[in-house]
């Protein structure tokens, strides 16, 4: 039976769903008149010149949600955004000196590292940040979304935590464990506001990618045009058991805003499985709002009494804003018109002339590779070859079922030069950042100088607002590095380069259990312990880029602290705040380190010569395009690269007497072939 007529007797069957084609609005029929019933199904090219949010529909979002705060009693803060990014508007009800948010996961005992319990407007900081997870929330919803999917911060929420599902002892980590540590503010890759209006994408987000509920995607068509998130409740926070349904004030918010621009049911997370396991999308639907959006007042009749737009340093500036047409050069992401990959239904990103960003060019490392560095036609001919690999290959998280993956592809020299990005059609926007994060994973942990990288960094200080005055607590981050030699039993870990690990390996030592999902025995190295553990606070990947979030956060709430430059680690501050530098040069992990599948290291022989990384549709989809498309470059390329010797992966390794893996691919990947096994022997 088809999808199509399973979702008509469900309907028969009084499940009150309505628009079930994939350009439909999707809305329930207890709330809505006029459902779009257009009968095309969008899999990736129904985003046209005119796909993007006006300024009406901006106040449109607004003014639903501001109806749903006022019907439940509450003062909310809204931020809308498009899809790469631009903040288009920030709504704040009452008074800003009441609406403070606090950073927690709610444990008893509670946890008091990493970003953990910054609680803010205080006595020691008297700024906002509800306005940053708003926008938080907003760019998470439009980033994890496309046409054949659509994702929002509670379907965030379950994939990021120790355990998926979360409440679930004895399970595996979620699928995109760490994904919430990127689209940073200190990336070298993501944009940033241009202080007058939208400018190319992707843009930044000041919190990173958000799991509190209260963030969704918008649609138009079918496709995705941007994002709505909500802070109200004063927790920027998780779900840490979604066993159950909640009442949670944000997200009732923020789904009232998407009225009219609501998901289209049949890409909803909730049709789409991981594991066996169904993700979650919404913990409300329209029937039970308090409101009624459809008689929601217009944006311009509500009362300054009421609240006002908020400009946002860095993001906003205070005037409502149409959004950009994804697809289109203004937003940063077009089609390929530079013949670089033909036939290839290639997308390449952009700068604000339309000129290439990150055109196919040779390494730039040398000077550590010496005559080993990637050629142009090397790089060109990877990314080439994992193109396609994606196009072939069967997508995991997305609708239609059978669907080709969408993703973006990275690849980096040994230093973390971006030597070239390319990206298939209506792959989700988070790809992009996350796997440039993740080739430079493998490359660095890959490398011989990464124990020294890391230990030479400054101290990571987390910041407490519980007293008069910001304190600090500062963890060396060597001591990770000398705790994984402990952990592995080898005194040389890092430091010579011996071992190829890729980001499925780094992401094995990096959870607060190992063997991964095992409760009550002691983490990897690279993690906090269960009882520290947290998605605020990880271990060495928010480590390494924690005073950059940090000096980042003061500086969009308006502290007076310099905004954060490119390069997520080495940033140093003084405890009082009156000084802020940079002490690295050059960007091996310019825009952090990334903790969840898709990465390999490229080798010549037996030296390395750069990274690939790959983010999209499936952590399974993403090893394998980024494996087997090397693979398949270096057979074109007479075996002058490929992956690294089999002697030397991280899956030769056996610390506390588990095996660490190196990749994993699916089984049967491909749409048009029932290969199988596609990565052994390779």
């Amino acid at each position: 039976m088809s999808i199509r007529w399973m979702l008509v007797l469900r309907v028969v069957a009084g499940l009150s769903v309505a628009g079930l084609y994939g350009c439909s609005g999707g809305e329930s029929v207890a709330k809505t008149q006029g459902t779009d019933t257009t009968p095309a199904e969008c899999t990736g090219s129904c985003a046209t010149p005119s796909s993007s949010l006006a300024v009406v529909d901006v106040q449109k979002v607004i003014a639903q949600g501001v109806a749903e705060a006022q019907a439940r009693g509450v003062n909310a803060t809204i931020a809308v955004t498009d899809r790469v990014g631009n903040v288009l508007g920030v709504y704040r009800m009452g008074d800003p000196a009441t609406r403070t948010v606090t950073v927690t996961t709610q444990t008893t005992p509670a946890i008091t590292g990493g970003l953990e319990g910054i609680s803010l407007p205080s006595t020691a900081a008297m700024v906002n940040i509800d306005q940053l997870a708003a926008i938080a929330k907003a760019v998470t919803g439009a980033f994890l979304s496309s046409e054949g999917n659509a994702f929002s911060t509670r379907t965030a929420n379950q994939i990021v935590q120790d355990h998926f599902n979360p409440g679930e002892d004895f399970q595996p980590s979620g699928p995109l464990f760490g994904v919430q540590f990127s689209q940073l503010a200190c990336s070298d890759f993501i944009g940033k506001f241009d202080g007058v209006g939208p400018s190319v994408g992707p843009q930044r987000s000041p919190l990173g990618l958000s799991a509190d509920a209260g963030g969704f995607p918008l649609y138009k068509g079918g496709t995705v045009v941007g994002g709505v998130g909500v802070l109200a409740d004063g927790i920027y926070g998780i779900d840490s058991n979604i066993l159950d349904k909640d009442q949670d004030v944000d997200e009732a918010i923020a789904f009232a805003s998407t009225f009219g621009f609501s998901a289209p049911v049949d890409r909803r997370a909730d049709r789409i499985t991981v594991d066996g396991k169904t993700l979650r999308f919404s913990d409300v639907e329209f029937e039970q709002l308090k409101s009624t959006p459809a008689s929601a007042p217009a944006f311009a009749s509500i009362g300054a009494a009421t609240g006002a737009l908020v400009p946002v340093v860095g993001y906003f500036d205070g005037v409502l804003r149409a959004g950009t047409a994804f697809g289109q050069p203004a937003s940063g992401i077009r089609p390929d018109s530079d013949v670089n990959f033909p036939g290839q239904d290639a997308f390449v990103f952009v700068d604000a002339t339309n000129a290439l960003r990150f055109a196919p060019k040779a390494g730039t490392d040398a000077a550590a590779v010496g005559t080993a560095v990637l050629s142009q036609n090397e790089v060109l001919t990877v990314l080439r070859s994992a193109l396609d690999v994606a196009n072939r290959a069967r997508a995991q998280i997305r609708r239609p079922v059978g669907s080709q993956a969408r993703v973006t592809i990275s690849v980096v020299d040994s230093q973390g030069a971006i030597l070239g990005m390319v990206r298939t059609r209506d792959a989700p926007i988070f790809g992009a950042d996350v796997s440039l994060q993740k080739a430079r994973t493998a490359a660095f942990l890959s490398s011989a100088a990464a124990g020294s990288f890391i230990t030479a960094l400054p101290n990571a200080k987390y910041l407490s607002t519980s007293g008069t005055m910001p304190t600090f607590t500062e963890i060396a981050l060597g001591s990770y590095v000398t705790g994984y030699r402990t952990f592995a039993n080898d005194n040389t870990a890092f430091s010579d380069g011996r071992i190829a690990f890729t980001a499925r390996a780094m992401g094995n030592v990096a959870r607060p259990f190992f063997p991964d999902g095992i409760n009550g025995i002691a983490p990897g190295a690279f993690s906090k312990p269960a009882g520290q553990w947290s998605p605020f606070s990880t271990g060495l990947q928010l480590d390494m880029a924690n005073n950059a979030i940090l000096q980042h956060v003061l500086f969009a709430s308006g502290a007076g602290v310099p905004d954060v430059g490119p390069g997520c680690a080495g940033v140093t501050f003084a405890s009082d705040l009156s000084s802020v530098s940079q002490t690295v040069t050059g960007l091996q992990l310019g825009n952090g380190l990334q903790i969840f599948p898709g990465s390999v290291p490229i080798y010549r022989g037996g030296t390395l010569v750069g990274g690939v990384g790959v983010s999209g549709d499936g952590i399974d989809q993403d090893d394998m395009v980024a494996f087997l498309g090397l693979f398949n470059a270096g057979q074109t390329l007479a075996g002058a690269i490929g992956n690294a010797p089999k002697e030397r992966r991280s899956d030769t390794l056996t610390p506390q007497g588990t095996r660490l893996r190196y990749v994993q691919c699916p089984q049967a990947p491909f749409v048009s072939s029932n290969d199988d096994n596609v990565c052994d022997g390779k």
